[in-house]
């Protein structure tokens, strides 16, 4: 299968504006920089040994909690060490990752997965030349089956030809089952927690949902984090759990 052919149109990343915000990419602080290179090291020893291009997809049991932008920092320590790395919004719901990264939302995987081509250096960032970006392009009417169909294998089969990493920005398990119905194509999740937000309810529900559907669950990222020990632990931002931490506080 040919899924990137050549084509001559401009570059869709759009260099001005460039994301001032503290709580993406190249602009966090040195802790909470140092914090996303923690989950990646982690992660290096969690995913199964000589995989190919691992698959990570990035979820969380309810909106709000940090899902997209743990997905972009965590792609972009993975690129800033060096790796060819492509992000994917693969929340083709309510995408966020064009907006966030001040980027067009379209083209993107909705086309791919309708069988439009496209090359992957037309998603290159403007950051990092090993560091793709892939925006959820036109919102779809069946996300879902989508996300699960074969068309999406093959999507994936071929990207992983040309990668080292690749992270999917997905929808809330709780909310709708995107996040399931992708779960036999990759690798394992990473479960985004917000301190201080996310419901007790809400994670066990989530648990068991991906318990059931027998996702590999890589950890937990632990958003806004504010235990800690010290005065260093007061700016821990980002937490990382091999598995779901027990007594989550609602």
């Amino acid at each position: 299968m040919e899924l990137f052919h050549n084509k001559n149109t401009s570059k869709h990343f759009l260099k001005e504006n460039i994301d001032e915000r503290k709580t993406l990419h190249q602009n966090l602080d040195f802790t909470a920089a140092e914090q996303y290179k923690l989950i990646r090291a982690n992660l290096d020893f969690t995913l199964p040994e000589n995989e190919k291009c691992p698959v990570i997809g990035v979820t969380s049991a309810m909106r709000g909690e940090g899902k997209s932008t743990t997905a972009i920092n965590l792609s972009y320590a993975f690129a800033e060490k060096g790796s060819r790395v492509l992000l994917i919004d693969g929340d083709l719901r309510i995408p966020s990752i064009a907006k966030k990264m001040q980027i067009e939302s379209s083209p993107g995987l909705a086309d791919l997965l309708r069988g439009k081509g496209a090359q992957l250096s037309e998603f290159q960032s403007y950051i990092f030349k090993n560091w793709y970006i892939l925006p959820s392009g036109d919102v779809p009417p069946n996300p879902s089956e989508l996300l699960g169909s074969n068309r999406m294998k093959n999507v994936l089969s071929a990207l992983r030809e040309m990668l080292d990493y690749i992270i999917i920005d997905l929808p809330p398990v709780n909310i709708v089952s995107d996040a399931i119905s992708i779960s036999s194509l990759i690798s394992g999740m990473i479960v985004v927690i917000r301190e201080e937000y996310t419901e007790k309810k809400e994670l066990e529900r989530c648990f068991r949902q991906l318990k059931l559907s027998n996702v590999n669950v890589l950890g937990c990222v632990l958003n806004e984090a504010k235990s800690g020990g010290g005065a260093y632990g007061k700016y821990k931002k980002y937490k990382y759990y091999r598995s779901a931490p027990k007594g989550q506080k609602s």
